[in-house]
């Protein structure tokens, strides 16, 4: 691993903002972000991206490269809750084992803000398009979630709403507000988008330590009630990742010679949705228990990525392209 990325990467601000945020929890300080603020600060950060990676898309010729994305942005988002499932299953219950499947096919948008931070601080480019992969990989996953479910609950008392998870899926705040903003910065002519750069660029990298802090909050307050439920559960949301962003980072040079767009597949495949599949599967599994899909992702698979996990991946496509040339 090269040892100057891990290191830019754990000196990174935001990055210890997140620790801050867990040494407040550890210490019981009583050091918060108020919960509106919290919510105003993602809804920022979504807008952001979504409006810069359609500014970067507006300038980028449409060819092949930006098709095989997308299809193996959704391919991935169908693959990985399929063959997770089926590894959930030895220790989990149907319920259980779908919601957490779904968790990990998704994405996390928290995750991919931090790694795009990640790819600016390095000074490393990457393609507009791959906002638009990350907003299509978040439904697919929680359908296929659902319908695992559907066929493998003998006991479901009752049809699931299939139809108001996929709408819910498709509408969801987070996924509609990326996808808005890449379609605003898309048809932003530059004089436009110039006018608002103080908002969208120059403040983005404070908002983002100050979430970070509020997530590093957050994931205090969980991790030490999910690690009494066994070691299965930890293993997988830090092994699962690994394999995943690993096999991503690979495969996805195949389409793509850009480190850039390879290293945010790697991230894609990794993270894991603790916003939008949560939402999604209180109302399709009420039976899937919430204390433990969500401290998976939120508590140790998301500190993880932002650690250790980006530099790992960095690794992978530097030693894999040094392969090809």
């Amino acid at each position: 691993m090269n040892l100057h990325f891990l290191i830019d990467n754990l000196t990174n601000p935001a990055l210890l903002f997140f620790f801050l945020g867990i040494l407040a929890v550890q210490v019981k300080s009583d050091l918060e972000i108020p919960a509106n603020s919290a919510k105003f600060i993602s809804l920022y950060l979504l807008l952001s991206i979504g409006f810069k990676g359609g500014q970067e898309l507006s300038h980028s010729h449409f060819d092949m490269e930006i098709v095989w994305s997308l299809l193996f942005g959704i391919f991935l988002a169908l693959v990985v809750p399929l063959y997770t499932y089926f590894i959930l299953r030895r220790k989990f219950s149907v319920s259980n084992a779908g919601a957490i499947a779904a968790s990990y096919g998704s994405v996390s948008a928290v995750t991919f803000v931090t790694a795009i931070s990640f790819l600016e601080l390095e000074q490393i480019p990457f393609g507009g398009h791959m906002v638009a992969v990350m907003a299509l990989m978040e439904a697919p996953s929680i359908i296929i979630g659902v319908l695992l479910i559907a066929v493998f609950d003998k006991e479901k008392e009752e049809e699931m709403p299939l139809g108001k998870v996929a709408h819910h899926a498709l509408t969801n705040g987070s996924v509609l507000l990326i996808l808005g903003s890449l379609l605003i910065g898309y048809l932003a002519s530059e004089q436009h988008a110039e006018g608002i750069k103080p908002f969208t660029t120059d403040i983005f990298k404070g908002f983002l330590a100050v979430f970070l802090l509020d997530m590093g909050i957050t994931s205090g307050k969980k991790l030490a009630s999910f690690l009494k439920k066994g070691w299965f559960a930890f293993l997988f949301a830090l092994l699962i990742p690994l394999v995943n962003g690993t096999i991503a980072a690979i495969v996805s040079g195949g389409f793509t010679d850009s480190v850039g767009n390879r290293f945010l597949f790697a991230i894609l495949a990794a993270s894991a949705s603790y916003i939008a599949v949560p939402a999604a599967m209180r109302l399709a599994a009420p039976k899937a228990n919430p204390s433990l899909y969500l401290p998976m992702a939120l508590a140790i698979t998301f500190p993880f990525n932002i650690t250790l996990g980006m530099p790992i991946y960095m690794a992978v496509i530097e030693m894999t392209s040094r392969g090809v040339g």
